[in-house]
């Protein structure tokens, strides 16, 4: 029986655009009930939607996404939800580090096709956390697969937002298969740690990668629920410490994790990686770093 892999495609395509409806749609409800703190007698805060286009090295079509950022909100300083589908010839850097990963027939036919979905969000209150979140499908001649996760980055760490944080995800999870939490969170404690600092990034959640059990079904019904976790994990984050306030060493503390998130996204973060050598937009790839940040 042939795979239809056209047809799982779009599903695919087509999901990844309907989450980064239902978030965009959430977080600009959250901005609308911040009724409180310095930024509350402002407008609320409006994602700007752009097309995004990959450019290829002979100028034909390969795709391309969504950028949707909001700046400067009542609870939001900065946050991305981007969505793309992209295709082509993957560059010979590309194609070593898919081969290092044990992609077969990188060699004979460099062809790809990636979608997916990717949001960091950086707050204006200190007390609540930034966040991440996103999951793509690959393919490739040779092999397909799904990827993943989300992950919380508190400056100022409130255990409880980060307990219900984990729980949520591990209930997602566990409704699949009740190893993958285990698996993902330590996956995401190894993948999210700056190692020229020996530090974790933040307090971790899931992470997974060239997930593929033989039943695309499967695989893509849990990336599916990985992408529902999402708002019911972290908006409670925003509703918990709405009304808390902060001071200025607050927001220095602030500023400088979020130099500690920049250095591991300009660094380690494949996301980054593929995205500037596969010549996806500059913007979006780089969309992830905060608007203000500090070294000591």
């Amino acid at each position: 029986m042939t795979t239809d892999f056209d047809s799982q495609k779009a599903r695919a395509s087509a999901w990844f655009r309907e989450l980064r409806d239902q978030i965009v749609a959430a977080f600009e409800a959250a901005e609308d009930a911040q009724a409180t703190g310095p930024f509350a007698g402002q407008p609320a805060g409006r994602f700007e939607v752009s097309e995004t286009k990959r450019a290829s090295e002979d100028g034909s079509d390969a795709g391309g996404g969504l950028m949707s950022v909001m700046r400067g909100g009542r609870c939001f300083e900065k946050v991305g939800v981007n969505v793309s589908t992209v295709y082509g010839t993957l560059g010979e850097r590309a194609q070593q580090a898919m081969a290092a990963r044990g992609v077969p027939g990188m060699k004979d036919d460099p062809r790809f096709w990636a979608s997916g979905i990717s949001l960091v969000a950086h707050m204006q209150n200190p007390h609540t956390p930034a966040v991440h979140m996103n999951t793509r499908m690959f393919w490739t001649p040779g092999a397909w697969w799904f990827g993943g996760g989300a992950d919380l980055n508190p400056c100022i760490e409130v255990l409880s937002d980060t307990e219900a944080f984990h729980a949520t995800l591990k209930a997602y999870c566990d409704k699949h298969d009740a190893g993958y939490y285990p698996k993902f969170k330590e996956w995401a404690d190894e993948y999210f740690f700056i190692k020229h600092r020996n530090r974790a990034r933040g307090v971790g959640g899931i992470f997974y990668d060239d997930l593929n059990t033989g039943d695309w079904e499967a695989d893509f019904a849990f990336t599916q629920d990985v992408g529902r976790a999402f708002l019911p994990a972290f908006l409670p984050t925003i509703e918990n410490n709405r009304d808390r306030g902060w001071d200025e060493a607050d927001k220095d503390a602030q500023l400088v994790h979020r130099g500690l998130y920049a250095e591991y996204n300009l660094v380690y973060d494949r996301g980054t990686k593929f995205g500037l050598e596969t010549g996806h937009d500059a913007n979006a790839v780089l969309m992830s770093l905060p608007p203000m940040a500090k070294w000591v």
